[in-house]
């Protein structure tokens, strides 16, 4: 099955979208931190809590998570922290 979009395993951090954990207060150390990063070819890279199996049997009819994809939850304040780094188109 071909998708319309596939991750490119080559592509490097380029900057944190908003503030680290630590900043938010959102981490008890160097362990477990969660995490926004744009990519250098302007994809997104969300470091949080797996969930995926936790989730799965409640999902929205219209949202499927393929064999190779995640949920991942990020606390709140992490998102909106980087809400001014994220271009609005």
């Amino acid at each position: 099955m071909e998708r319309g979009w596939e991750a490119d395993p080559s592509a490097s951090m380029r900057r944190r979208l908003g503030k680290s954990a630590k900043e938010l207060g959102q981490t008890g150390g160097r362990d477990s931190c969660p995490d926004i990063w744009e990519l250098d070819n302007g994809d997104i890279a969300v470091i949080g809590r797996d969930l995926t199996d936790t989730y799965v049997s409640r999902l929205p009819e219209d949202v499927t998570i393929y064999h190779d994809e995640r949920l991942v939850i990020i606390p709140r304040a992490m998102i909106v922290a980087a809400k001014t780094d994220i271009p609005d188109a």
